[in-house]
């Protein structure tokens, strides 16, 4: 063995492993000796992480057969005995070698075998990672009505194989990363080599090569260390479980990172538009993709500001609404002992502790509690005149809208926002309203994730991206990919009636 690292012998390499570890319960240590003149190996593995069938039934007998071969042939040396079992015997279909100690360590704690050959100053690393892990199942929050029902799950090797399977190009690339200092966690960056601007590639790998963590337990942590504003409520790196949402982002020349562990992938850059737009928009002919995502963008609006809109519009410019409705609205308040802006924020604190309960609690439970408690809720707080029917309804409206919204973080972010406009409008009525949107378009407008700015392609414009932006353009239309990545190749679409 290499005595930099090892101490010159099998045992001793063995036993400084042991120390390390502390002598867990669950190493496995076997030493496999051939007999004089046959370097003694040793095979060092965690029970339960490694698949013990798969060393019993490959790996020893391998080492057996070699010591059967050299029996008739004398002597060996490590380095000899190693061409030996690589050349002959040696079945196992994924393995490496290393020199180093840290490499090691990981590997066995990852589920790999190390085994060990007097002499040989190497170690080889055996794949044999087998532990319990989620089958691959339909995406819980990213459902579609037409799409792939496969999703992402917590093991990155199933992901990779997801995306291979999604995208058989020969210039994929997935570049490994381990991250955290002490978890040690695998990470991937996914990308087309002959398609991502060589530029964006280079910023993503400087943000993760300078993560300097204990561990990243969940893909959220690896975003919010390298997205580019921590101040920003807006999802600067989108994410998503989905293969086929992760595919069309690599194949517009954008990165995907994926960690092992979960089964949220990071799509970046993200722009404003990202947000709105699904999968399924391109699924389904485009006067339906066109309509289903216009519908989203009022989603956002309605999110954003419905409640507020009552609140102004009650409060201070009632000359604003019809005779007959400003009746019926007054109708409906007389009796009401709070003002529109306290009753909008009752109601609208109730609805998000109601959401979070449902989240909380166990499935079916979780949905009758969302679904009862809010019918439940509403009606006794009408009845007991506590808010008006109308208040209701602008409530229940502004939830569903909510739930359009196609990205989880971006749908928070709009329900933050929401109780700004309402404080607003509540002191300054349509003045109020009108200027918060105003501030939240030039915060926006100054954000940019990896270099992209966040409204394109509204600003800056560019022309040919808006055909897939508030409407989905035909397919013919959309020849090229979008003109903002500056990617190496642009064009996706080689038919001759293909748009530029």
């Amino acid at each position: 063995m290499n005595s930099a690292e090892f101490g010159g012998s099998v045992h001793e390499a063995i036993a400084r492993i042991v120390r390390i570890l502390d002598a867990p319960d669950d190493l496995v240590t076997r030493f496999v000796s051939g007999g004089d003149g046959i370097p003694p190996c040793a095979i060092l593995c965690i029970a339960g992480l490694s698949d013990l069938n798969m060393i019993n039934e490959q790996i020893v007998p391998s080492l057996q057969q070699a010591f059967s071969a050299i029996g008739h042939t004398g002597k060996m040396s490590g380095k000899e005995l190693f061409s030996l079992l690589n050349k002959q015997f040696l079945s196992v279909q994924k393995y490496k070698t290393t020199q180093s100690l840290d490499d090691i360590l990981v590997s066995v704690l990852s589920g790999d075998t190390a085994l060990f050959i007097d002499g040989l100053d190497q170690v080889l690393l055996i794949g044999s990672k087998k532990w319990t892990g989620r089958s691959v199942e339909e995406p819980q929050t990213e459902a579609l009505v037409r799409g792939p029902r496969e999703g992402f799950n917590e093991s990155i090797e199933t992901n990779i194989i997801l995306l291979r399977r999604a995208i058989r190009d020969p210039k994929l690339r997935f570049d490994t990363y381990r991250v955290g200092a002490r978890g040690k966690k695998e990470m991937v960056i996914a990308y087309i080599d002959n398609i991502v601007h060589p530029d964006l590639i280079q910023e993503v790998k400087r943000r993760v090569e300078t993560i300097d963590i204990d561990d990243a337990p969940e893909s959220g942590t690896i975003e919010q260390l390298i997205q580019d504003s921590f101040l920003s409520p807006f999802p600067l790196i989108l994410h998503t479980e989905r293969p086929d949402k992760v595919a069309s982002a690599v194949l517009q020349g954008k990165v995907v990172i994926l960690l092992d562990g979960t089964p949220f992938a990071l799509i970046m850059p993200t722009t404003f538009a990202s947000l709105i737009q699904s999968p399924e928009d391109y699924y389904e002919r485009w006067h339906i993709g066109s309509l289903i995502r216009m519908l989203r963008y009022f989603a956002v609006v309605i999110s954003l500001t419905f409640p507020s809109l009552y609140i102004a519009l009650v409060s201070f410019h009632q000359g604003m609404i019809p005779s007959k409705l400003a009746f019926s609205i007054a109708a409906a308040r007389e009796g009401v002992p709070f003002p529109a802006v306290v009753e909008a924020f009752l109601m609208e604190f109730t609805l998000e502790l109601l959401r979070e309960a449902g989240v909380r609690l166990p499935k079916p439970i979780g949905q009758t509690i969302g679904i009862v408690g809010g019918l439940v809720i509403g009606e006794a707080a009408v009845q007991a005149g506590i808010v008006s029917p109308i208040m209701v309804i602008v409530v229940a409206v502004t939830a569903v809208a909510s739930f359009a919204i196609p990205s989880y973080s971006a749908g928070i972010t709009f329900r933050m926002l929401r109780f700004c406009t309402m404080l607003a409008a509540s002191m300054f009525g349509l003045y109020g309203i009108i200027m918060t949107i105003i501030m939240i378009c030039i915060h926006m407008s100054r954000l940019q994730s990896f270099g992209v700015p966040y409204f394109t392609p509204m600003a800056p414009f560019f022309s040919r991206d808006w055909r897939d932006m508030l409407i989905r353009a035909p397919l013919t239309m959309l020849a090229k990919r979008p003109e903002f990545m500056q990617t190496q190749d642009e064009q996706r679409i080689s038919d001759e009636r293909g748009g530029q």
